[in-house]
């Protein structure tokens, strides 16, 4: 099977008929392996209506949690890496759940209604997140549900409305609709990448709830509307955003440093949480180990690489001698080699329809920010350049100087 996130076609789904789609019926629909449609045979067509803010994405295959009850927000509050106290209705937030090493665990998108706040989370993470958040009650005033039987998510660049033969799901008088924040720098929050040319800035993404009977009333329906597009076209816009996303980019060191996820998910004077000592420690006086880029690829041979491809750095041209010609430069370049170094891994990978074939990857920290580097995809080296979203003086806000080491002479 091929992988969708690739940009391939997968031939055969993993998910039961049962938890298929209701576009599946949709003429062109591929699977893209979750029971939703990677595309519907036009996947640059999709893209720009997507990005035009003329088509919808469904992901019902994604989750959906509630937690009601008085205590919710500040119990929330007290376990994620957000400020979510005092959360007005309607409104939206992101945050992060981590370990006590302050690597990530749970990424969650939040709507509150006034009575229930509602968790948009990847599918994957549905049970395991809910099952936490039930073990972690004790005796406040909070129940934890999964709602993903009853209630589905559709993505957008727009705001949906009649126009589109949509109804979103109301709660408490309260339309369900979890607006990005992605867009700008949230209160409370850092951005390591330059916030002025940022191109998350023209990010208008948005998830919308509805009832699965409705979605599956709107996709049995003869009319026209809504116009689909599939994941891999918003793949493409999130790419082409910055935007990180946990399914793809976070592996098992993974710390929000690393992925400029203190942008729109951290508040970093909110209180004590799981994790907030590395986040502080980091942030103030540390550096990332990793940084993410965004990779434009060399499309010539017609290849895109898998999720998980190394990113290296090519080998030097040799001298007469057999040795690399080239020279660092820089107290923490990394030295020349004759054979081609690895140096990070492809996070996610896309067909843009104006930049052609891109990539978001984790590298070194210490990767040469103007180095040239390939991404190997099968036997064929991709030649990458590299666009610095985290960049390597990322951390040490506060300033602190680094005193010399125990018994170090200076010179």
């Amino acid at each position: 099977m091929t992988d969708a996130s690739a940009g391939g076609e997968t031939t055969a789904s993993p998910v039961d008929a049962a938890s298929r789609s209701p576009f599946a019926t949709r003429d062109g629909f591929v699977d893209d392996g979750s029971g939703v449609a990677a595309h519907y045979g036009e996947l640059i067509r999709e893209q720009r209506r997507l990005s035009q803010g003329g088509a919808v994405v469904d992901l019902s295959s994604r989750g959906v949690l509630t937690v009601t009850g008085p205590d919710r927000l500040s119990w929330l509050n007290s376990l994620t890496s957000q400020s979510l106290v005092g959360l007005a209705p309607g409104a939206s937030a992101e945050t992060l759940l981590l370990d006590a090493n302050g690597r990530l665990e749970h990424a969650v998108r939040l709507v509150d209604d006034g009575e229930t706040a509602w968790l948009l989370v990847d599918g994957d993470e549905t049970e395991p997140l809910r099952a936490w958040l039930d073990r972690m009650r004790f005796m406040l005033r909070v129940e934890v549900a999964d709602r993903s039987g009853d209630v589905a998510t559709l993505g957008s660049m727009h705001e949906i409305a009649d126009a589109d033969g949509i109804t979103p799901l109301t709660s408490n008088g309260v339309a369900i609709v979890w607006v990005d924040p992605w867009h700008d720098v949230v209160a409370g929050g850092h951005s390591y990448a330059d916030s002025e040319s940022h191109p998350g800035r023209e990010w208008s993404y948005r998830e919308t709830l509805v009832a699965r009977d409705d979605l599956a009333a709107l996709a049995g329906s003869s009319a026209t509307v809504p116009e689909l597009a599939g994941t891999l076209a918003l793949e493409a816009l999130r790419i082409e955003a910055w935007r990180p996303r946990l399914t793809t980019e976070v592996d098992e060191r993974s710390i929000p440093h690393e992925l400029d996820w203190m942008r729109s998910a951290v508040h970093l004077s909110k209180g004590c949480y799981r994790g907030q000592e590395t986040v502080a420690k980091v942030h103030n006086i540390g550096h990332p180990p990793r940084r993410l880029v965004m990779l434009h690829l060399d499309g010539s041979d017609g290849v895109l690489p898998a999720r998980g491809a190394d990113v290296v750095l090519p080998a030097a041209p040799a001298d007469a001698f057999g040795r690399p010609a080239e020279s660092p430069s820089g107290p923490e370049a990394v030295a020349p080699s004759a054979t081609p170094t690895v140096v990070g891994h492809v996070t996610s990978v896309a067909l843009h329809h104006e930049l052609g074939p891109v990539a978001l990857a984790l590298v070194k920290r210490t990767t040469p920010e103007t180095a040239a580097l390939a991404v190997v995809a099968d036997d064929i080296v991709v030649a990458a350049s590299q666009e610095v979203i985290v960049p390597s003086s990322a951390g040490a806000a506060a300033g602190v100087p680094r005193l010399p080491r125990l018994g170090a002479v200076r010179r």
